[in-house]
């Protein structure tokens, strides 16, 4: 007993002062983050509102990356686990407008991971292009129960998410400000629980069952149930985005949450650096701003209707060819192989020849 108890404090022990590390690190960067938004937004207030969606495709795609990228399991369900965390931030405030919204984000996480226990367990049991199929059908039919149960979630119209306003003490805070303030505790807080569970024996176990779910079990892992809590800890972080994303676009709606939402988490995870989490950043920050290029570039062009219409979508196609060409590992994958061969030019300066990012 005294043994057992010796090794979890040494583990413990390891584990607080990489987690005070990540959360001092990361309460860093927040408070950088939210000084240069501050000043950018005399500058451009429309670049600080795509900030603030930022956030919430970041804590999105970070709980992909768990899922996909280090425990091995294809989701093409995600936007649908948004709109759980978004429906229950519109209903809850339907009821309590005046709720903390801490409060309500908490609870669109719990019920979205709750869902996700639903959905992990059957999960478990597929494999390969059956599990895509299954949580595509979750994609597909989610917007369909908001729909045919209108009295509940309003139908087509969605329900409203009431403004998040900043207290009076900080009335004087543009909205848009605010807003990407707020996203940007949620964020910090899901990057630093989550890049520590990479470090304990669940983050291993996920790599385990990714890499050989055979060996995995005769290891004595449990496969079926470490799926399970990836799903649910993938899910949760999907209920926290779509809450924050129902306060930014103050609705709830069907259409809020297609397919494609899925597609472009997916995406997202595999052009930042997939099984990484400063991938999910890059991810994040393509699929807001690679549109909005693109719109600007059709506008520039004067191009017909059709030729307007199709261009993004082949455009956001050729980006990710491109992406994956030149870096087959990611964003994240190419940078960091091209600080190695930094690093390795500085040590053995005329060996060296070019980067390797694969």
């Amino acid at each position: 007993m005294s043994v057992v108890a010796s090794r979890f404090g040494a583990q413990l022990g390891g584990l607080r002062p990489t987690l005070l590390r990540h959360a001092v690190l990361l309460f860093g960067l927040g408070l950088a983050a939210a000084l240069a938004i501050w000043l950018l937004d005399s500058l451009n207030p429309f670049l600080v509102f795509q900030l603030s969606t930022v956030s919430y495709f970041a804590i999105a795609a970070a709980g992909l990356t768990v899922l996909t990228g280090l425990n091995g399991q294809l989701s093409l369900g995600h936007g649908a686990l948004m709109g759980v965390g978004a429906y229950t931030t519109a209903i809850l405030l339907k009821r309590y407008m005046n709720l903390n919204p801490g409060l309500v984000m908490a609870a669109a996480t719990l019920m979205t991971a709750g869902a996700s226990i639903v959905v992990g367990s059957a999960a478990a049991r597929l494999r390969g292009p059956y599990l895509a199929g299954a949580t595509l059908g979750l994609a597909v039919g989610l917007p369909g129960v908001a729909v045919r149960f209108s009295n509940i979630f309003g139908g087509d119209a969605g329900l409203a998410v009431p403004a998040l306003s900043a207290p009076d003490a900080l009335s004087s805070i543009p909205q848009e400000v605010w807003l990407a303030w707020v996203g940007l505790v949620p964020t910090a807080i899901t990057f630093t629980l989550l890049a520590n569970l990479v470090r304990t024996r669940y983050g291993r176990d996920f790599q385990a069952i990714r890499e050989d779910e055979v060996a995995a079990a005769l290891n004595g892992i449990r496969v079926a149930r470490t799926q399970v809590v990836a799903f649910v800890l993938s899910g949760a972080c999907a209920g926290l985005a779509g809450s924050l994303l129902g306060y930014t676009s103050n609705l709830a709606a069907p259409g809020s949450f297609p397919l494609t939402l899925s597609l472009e988490l997916l995406a997202a995870i595999v052009i930042g650096g997939l099984g990484t989490l400063p991938g999910a950043i890059w991810g994040a920050l393509i699929i807001v701003f690679i549109p909005d290029w693109i719109g600007s570039l059709n506008d520039a062009l004067h191009l017909p209707g059709t030729v307007r219409d199709e261009l993004p979508l082949a455009l956001f196609g050729a980006v990710f060819v491109i992406a994956m060409l030149a870096f087959p590992r990611g964003i994240q994958g190419g940078l960091t192989g091209f600080w190695r061969w930094r690093a390795r030019r500085r040590s053995n300066p005329v060996s060296m020849g070019a980067p390797d990012t694969s």
